[in-house]
């Protein structure tokens, strides 16, 4: 289980790196929503070795709710540059 966690740690940095990158606002909107969508995978398998519900809870609200927020932001941009 820890190999795991750390390929998903692993695999987290490959959009933070896409981030830190000097591109348009588009590329580092979906890299940032990537990252929200593997933090939030983490977190739950991370509460399902421990058997946390609320962990788990907490998962699926930064899943759902996460990205939505992600996507209203990048449509407020997308309307300021018109």
């Amino acid at each position: 289980m820890t190999l795991l966690l750390w390929g998903m740690v692993l695999a987290l940095l490959i959009p933070i790196a896409v981030a830190c990158r000097p591109t348009d606002v588009w590329h580092r909107l979906a890299a940032f929503s990537s990252v929200a969508s593997k933090v939030a995978l983490i977190i739950l398998v991370v509460s399902a070795v421990r058997g946390d519900r609320m962990l788990g809870l907490a998962g699926v609200i930064v899943l759902c709710a996460g990205n939505a927020g992600l996507l209203l932001l990048a449509n407020l941009l997308r309307g300021t540059e018109r």
